[in-house]
């Protein structure tokens, strides 16, 4: 096996993100509410030997929202269910910065670490879509900067909690009836532009330390705060180049913050069309595009300027001038779009096929989807794949044609080398802020 190592990740999607997955006569018509379905899939990518499960999430959706996510589980209850009924595979989940709080959100994800022995990540958001803020009591959304500004201190407090004890602060001795050293549980009192929290959190620390943080923002302020916090990253690059430029991008800006970029692993999302041939699946892929509703793809562009009516709109007009819609959505996103669009002159309606649907440069037979994956790898586009896992056929093919290819050429394991989520992305277990302090400049040296 080479010293890199190609991770890949399921993103369970139950009945699809997309308009049309749920049609699959294979697929649980209630596939995003069904618990039996989802821990199906995780033994499934278990037992190919996948780094990793992941669940999406937002808190917000209208009538025209993508099935699963008009209907679906929420991520911590469900991977809790998952960790009990699988024993390797990593647990990620969405939680968002905007509307949750830090002692909160450090003690669930701290349980889920503990309930699956050290398996879990999150993936930190700040919610893009602007209605959120009504279902959390807020006229408002956040703004932007502050929404970014909020998660960086957000990370900060809830790795703080993380560490409220030392590794050997519990010697529960029996004979001396001692069950904690006091001095090695630790208060965070932090105070800070957003948040006050005094702690400690009432929860010990793992076996992998502290949760993987990933995180998928794509504006400039989300690289930021991915290149400071992140461990790993769900980019959204959907070419060969796009995937390569946000790969140097965001290394640099964590290499400048001096951290080692080695240490951030970036995973694009994965939807393969895969068939025997070559000429088969692009024929499968041909006649998906043109099963494709026009409608629906103006509701997908809608989402990243906070579901904007596109409808009332000339589609074989110019792009529409945006200036008076509010980009404090997915910024990254909407702001790629208004540019792309100016850029080639697109209409509306070419701008929706392009930007309305998840396009991929994975097309073809087993063979040719593994080569696909290598020559981005090789090609520092990604360090590995976040698979949109849905519909029974493609996750079947994936498992077992492609990945026995990754495996015979190196560049997959074919078992796991340790059972948390770190040693499966080869990530180091952080050390104890706090038993790091009690080490003599002598000792911190000589590592």
């Amino acid at each position: 096996m080479a010293e890199r190592q190609l991770h890949l990740g399921a993103i369970l999607e139950g009945v699809g993100a997309d308009h049309n997955s749920w049609l699959d006569p294979d697929l649980r018509g209630d596939a995003s509410i069904d618990i039996g379905w989802y821990i199906e899939q995780a033994r499934l990518a278990e037992a190919a030997k996948f780094d990793l499960v992941f669940i999406v999430d937002s808190p917000y959706i209208t009538p025209d929202t993508a099935p699963h996510f008009l209907n679906r589980l929420e991520p911590l209850t469900l991977l809790s269910a998952i960790a009990a009924s699988t024993s390797r595979i990593g647990l990620v989940g969405t939680l968002t910065t905007s509307y949750w709080e830090p002692y909160n959100v450090a003690r669930q994800f701290g349980s889920l670490d503990h309930i699956s022995r050290g398996r879990a990540g999150w993936n930190v958001v700040t919610t893009g879509l602007e209605g959120a803020a009504r279902n959390y009591g807020r006229e408002e959304h956040f703004d932007h900067k502050v929404r970014y500004g909020r998660a960086r201190e957000f990370v900060e407090v809830v790795q703080g909690l993380w560490d409220s004890y030392e590794d050997d602060a519990f010697p529960r001795d029996r004979s001396q009836g001692l069950f904690l050293d006091k001095a090695k549980q630790h208060r965070l009192d932090h105070k800070g532009a957003h948040f006050a929290v005094a702690g400690p959190l009432a929860l010990s620390r793992s076996r992998q330390g502290q949760p993987v943080i990933f995180q998928a923002g794509d504006s400039s302020e989300g690289r930021n705060l991915g290149a400071a916090i992140a461990e790993g990253t769900f980019a959204a690059a959907q070419d060969f180049e796009s995937g390569r430029t946000y790969y140097a991008d965001l290394k640099a800006r964590a290499a400048a913050l001096g951290r080692n970029p080695d240490l951030i692993k970036v995973l694009p999302g994965l939807v393969p069309t895969i068939a025997e041939t070559d000429e088969e699946a692009q024929a499968i892929a041909a006649e998906a595009q043109a099963s494709l509703s026009t409608e629906k793809l103006l509701v997908q562009i809608g989402r990243a300027f906070n579901y904007h009516d596109f409808s009332t709109y000339d589609l074989d007009a110019p792009f529409p001038d945006l200036s008076g819609v509010t980009l404090n959505s997915y910024k990254g996103q909407a702001e790629r779009i208004i540019r792309v669009a100016a850029e080639d002159k697109l209409t509306l309606r070419q701008a929706a096929y392009r930007f309305g649907q998840w396009k991929s440069d994975f097309v073809g037979s087993p063979e040719t989807i593994a080569a696909e994956i290598e020559r981005w790898f090789v090609g520092r586009a990604a360090d590995g794949f976040n698979l949109r896992v849905t519909r029974p056929r493609d996750f079947a093919l994936f498992r077992e044609r492609v990945v026995p290819i990754l495996q015979a050429r190196g560049l997959f394991r074919t078992e796991y080398a340790g059972d948390t989520l770190r040693s499966h992305l080869g990530l180091p277990v952080p050390e104890n802020r706090h038993s790091r302090a009690r080490q003599s400049p002598q000792q911190i040296a000589a590592e």
